[in-house]
Parts: C-alpha cells; sequence; structure tokens
C-alpha cells in the first residue's frame, strides 16, 4: 500500500520536512544492507495517542545493532522521545512508527568500523497489513520454497535490513502464487515464521509458536500475545513445528506489529478452522489492549504527550 506522506521525519536529532528528509546516494547501508529498524505502532486511546511497547521496541533496536557491532550515537531514552516527537509533529491519532540506524556517507566497502551512523524515525498511517478482515476471513499461507536464512549465515535475532531480502522473495513469491503470505522453514525443516510476522498453531489444544533457535525473531506483540493467552488460561509452549503440524493444525494464526493478529485459513490449501476460538478470543484482547483498554496492560502504552 502507498505510503501517504505525513509533515516531518527525525533525522540525526533534528525534525525535518517530509520532502527534505533526504540521503545520498552513496550512503553505506544502501549498498550493503546493513542498518537496523524497527516496525511499532500508534493507537489512538482515549488519553491521545500511544506508542504500543515503545521502550521493548527501541532496546531492541539497540540489540540489533550490538549484533552488528554498530554504535548508534543515541541512547535509548534520546530514541523514545524521538519516536514521539515525530509522532506529535505528524498531529495523526494513530500511525505506524519506523526507526531506522544506518551506515551513512562518507566510507564505502565492507569494513563498517569507520563509518558514521545516521538515526531516522518516521511515521505514517498505514492499514492492516493483510487486510481488514484478516481477524475473522484469515489469511491463505504457502511454504516458501525459500528457506529462513541459518543463525550462522545472517543474524536472524538481528531486525536488519539486509535480512528481509530473504523475506521479500518469499513475499513476492506466495503473492505472485495467489497466496497472502508466506511461511518459512529453517534449513533444518522446521518452521520459523513468516516474512514479517510470528505463527501460531495449536495442536492437541496447546497454543505453540517456533523458538528463537527456529530462526523466528523475538517477537515483541508474539511476547504480547503468549501474555494474553497466558492470562486467558491457555497452554502456550514455545517448541518446534514441522509443515505437517500447520496442515493439520485445531486453528492458526500469524502476529506482529503490521499485521496485528491474524487468523489463518488455510497452509497449502489444507484448510484450517478459521476463526477458531482462541484466535478469536487473543485478537480482540489484544485490540483492547494496543488501545489502552485493558488496566493490566496499559503499560504497554506509552502516551506521546508524556
Amino acid at each position: 500500500m502507498p505510503i501517504e506522506a505525513t509533515k516531518q521525519i527525525w533525522m540525526n536529532g533534528t525534525l525535518v520536512d517530509w520532502d527534505d528528509a533526504k540521503i545520498h546516494i552513496l550512503t553505506h547501508s544502501l549498498h550493503y544492507g546493513t542498518g537496523v529498524f524497527e516496525g511499532i505502532r500508534a493507537y489512538e486511546t482515549d488519553r491521545g495517542p500511544a506508542i504500543f511497547r515503545l521502550t521493548d521496541h527501541i532496546e531492541r533496536l539497540f540489540n540489533s545493532a550490538k549484533i552488528l557491532m554498530m554504535e548508534i550515537p543515541y541512547s535509548v531514552d534520546d530514541l523514545v522521545t524521538a519516536c514521539k516527537d515525530t509522532v506529535r509533529a505528524s498531529g495523526l491519532p494513530s500511525c505506524y512508527v519506523r526507526p531506522i540506524a544506518y551506515y551513512g556517507y562518507g566510507e564505502m566497502g565492507l569494513n563498517t568500523l569507520p563509518c558514521s551512523v545516521d538515526v531516522s524515525v518516521a511515521c505514517w498511517p498505514w492499514g492492516a497489513y493483510l487486510g481488514d478482515d484478516a481477524a475473522s476471513k484469515g489469511v491463505r499461507m504457502k511454504i516458501s520454497s525459500w528457506a529462513r536464512h541459518d543463525h550462522n549465515v545472517m543474524p536472524p535475532a538481528s531486525k536488519t535490513t539486509g535480512n528481509y531480502v530473504n523475506s521479500s522473495l518469499a513475499k513476492v513469491e506466495a503473492l505472485k502464487a495467489g497466496y497472502d503470505e508466506a511461511i518459512m522453514l529453517n534449513t533444518d525443516g522446521y518452521v520459523s515464521e513468516c516474512t514479517g510476522e510470528n505463527i501460531f498453531a495449536v495442536r492437541n489444544g496447546v497454543l505453540i509458536t517456533p523458538p528463537l533457535s527456529a530462526g523466528a525473531l523475538e517477537g515483541i506483540t508474539q511476547d504480547s500475545v503468549m501474555t494474553i493467552a497466558r492470562d486467558h488460561g491457555y497452554d502456550v509452549r514455545l517448541d518446534h513445528l514441522t509443515r505437517s503440524d500447520l496442515y493439520i493444525a485445531e486453528e492458526m494464526f500469524v502476529c506482529g506489529t503490521a499485521a496485528e493478529v491474524s487468523a489463518v485459513n488455510s497452509v497449502d490449501d489444507r484448510e484450517i478452522p478459521c476463526p477458531g476460538p482462541r484466535t478469536q478470543v487473543i485478537a480482540a484482547e489484544y485490540a483492547r489492549a494496543v488501545r489502552g483498554q485493558v488496566d493490566q496492560y496499559k503499560s504497554w502504552c506509552e502516551r506521546v504527550d508524556e
């Protein structure tokens, strides 16, 4: 979906007009995919816009940078404030927020050690990533022919720009084949994650999501969903899943900042009960939680004006 321009973008400590947020064609990360980023959402609440688990996202950004040996020239608190300032400047009640740290212009070559690190934060209106009715009608999934990269090839624990070439190849393959999203297996054949979402499947009454060792990103939405599920008395486990587990799942959903909680109605044309009872409860509770409507989860919503 096209990006809708907002008023300003935060770049290296300053809010600049949207059309003036430019980088040089020889920016290092453009050539080598060595940036790190986050996807975050701000939601409208009864006390103004609030960014969902903002500090957790920024801390993950710093963890991604550490894995790449990238030194971000700001603190976590600095970037939390930058995200709030950017959302506030947009005037939007809700939006998608994209912080990114990248090696800038001035050095070229594979050695990143002498490179400067630039940081930006942008936000814009963005609807449901997998469709407005994804939570109720579900999405069609395809097992990708592209494997998720191994931990010793590219670090899946780091939300690195270059990692998403892998995801993009799988996403386009699925779309061109008539599906909504792709599921990626690791090189051992176990389910890892989708191109931008974590996976949950119910087998024998247990809600299962793949562990980090399978190549899945440590999802903040995933963690939120597991908390909500356990608070509702569901048995939730981190465990390996095979593609056959997905084909015969009792219910299934995916989750992420962009996709929120989206039901799955089929995998490789094997129909799955949709939406399942757990999916409906968790999706509804998550939708309330991100808007500050559930007392026990209100700490997840970091208000822009605070």
